[in-house]
């Protein structure tokens, strides 16, 4: 059975919004469901097996040891928050996995400030589950710690920095910790860190994230797609004062995150995260929106996440080298990169239930109109009260 060996080997920013969530929605609830974008087929018996890794997730708590890591690494996650996480387990029961044939469906049910930790590590035993029993052989671990040893050569020589996001699309636990490992070791400056907080504290490296898609989306389920960028980053800001200043922009499409990001916000926050649709484009359109704000570009940060490789940093690079700063988070190409077909699943919000209002089905419209999700009605209603395709 595969089990996952800490309450911390999750991505930080959901931990970073799970305080968020404990601080200003506290009675809010969320419902979860897994995509297949890859369109895996499922061996017989994964439902089994994935529910034996699920029930073990129950037993999983905060030691004091992590306590005094994040407390030490992260100030800006408070005393209280911190007492939270020191007594939360996580709930078996708000998971639902059946499987139909070769198809897999796994829901999650519960209160928003529960059910936010729940995505990463679903998708992680999703996958080591998945390669486990389908076979194959994988790269030994000398080829693992040879490949990456080159690919992080590569980026210093560039002269890029570079974090490791690859948690939720990993082959393994094992395969994760010897390319943290590695990175740590041989990655000289380069290297700033890795968005797994377990395996932060564990090779001494800085755990990296700010917030995620669903923030967002929550938000529109709220306060209504025209508030919801506007109202999601005042609320991040009222929690974290200016630390975490790397602000998603792709939720609702960048044209219409640029629309309210003005000058108070850019520059409240450090940068932008670019998650879909051309990187150049995207780096264009963010040096001139800084530039018609009257800000330096080269004072802000632009950090690249989408499917990077090393021809796509290079070119990223030679684009934005001198004109605004640049960072790359690289997730898929360092975790699962052992000789196997890489997992391409997804676990996203899908519903919400703000306190004293109905279940909201929420939706992403990214820059890549493939990588739209939710419900096709309210992907509907949001182009139209965004006016996303009209002139």
């Amino acid at each position: 059975m595969v089990r996952l060996p800490s309450l911390l080997d999750n991505d930080f920013y959901k931990f970073t919004m799970q305080q968020c969530v404990v601080r200003q929605f506290p009675r809010a609830r969320a419902r979860y469901q897994f995509i297949n974008r890859g369109e895996h087929r499922f061996p017989e018996g994964f439902a089994e097996a994935l529910r034996a890794s699920v029930e073990q997730m129950g037993s999983l708590k905060l030691t004091a040891a992590e306590k005094h890591f994040l407390a030490d690494t992260c100030p800006y996650l408070d005393p209280v928050y911190l007492d939270f996480l020191q007594g939360y387990c996580y709930d078996p029961g708000e998971v639902t996995v059946v499987q139909d044939g070769a198809d897999l469906s796994v829901t999650v049910e519960g209160w928003w400030y529960r059910t936010i930790l729940w995505e990463v590590p679903l998708l992680c035993l999703i996958s080591e589950n998945f390669y486990l029993l389908r076979g194959g052989q994988r790269l030994d671990d000398a080829g693992v710690v040879q490949r990456t040893k080159e690919k992080i050569e590569a980026y210093n020589k560039l002269g890029v920095t570079i974090a490791e996001f690859g948690t939720r699309r990993r082959h393994s636990y094992d395969v994760h910790r010897l390319v943290v490992e590695t990175l740590k070791q041989h990655g000289g400056a380069s290297f700033v860190g890795t968005s797994n907080v377990h395996l932060a504290m564990q090779f001494r490296t800085r755990p990296i994230g700010t917030h995620a898609h669903e923030w967002f989306m929550f938000h529109a389920a709220r306060y209504g797609f025209k508030m919801a960028n506007q109202l999601a980053l005042a609320h991040w800001v009222d929690v974290f004062r200016g630390d975490l200043g790397i602000a998603l922009s792709d939720t609702f499409t960048t044209n219409e995150f640029f629309a309210v990001f003005d000058k108070k916000y850019a520059k409240l926050f450090d940068g932008v995260r670019h998650d879909s649709g051309d990187p150049l484009l995207f780096a264009q359109k963010t040096i001139d929106h800084y530039t018609k704000l009257g800000i330096n570009p080269l004072s802000k940060t632009i950090t690249f996440s989408d499917a990077l490789n090393y021809e796509k940093v290079a070119r990223i690079a030679d684009f934005c080298r001198g004109r605004i700063g640049f960072s790359f988070g690289i997730g898929t190409n360092f975790t699962n990169d052992v000789g196997l077909t890489p997992m391409n699943i997804v676990i996203k919000m899908a519903e919400a239930l703000p306190e004293g209002e109905s279940w909201t089905p929420v939706v992403k419209l990214s820059d890549e109109p493939g990588k739209h999700s939710g419900d096709p009605d309210m992907i509907a209603l949001a182009k139209k009260v965004l006016r996303i395709g009209h002139d």
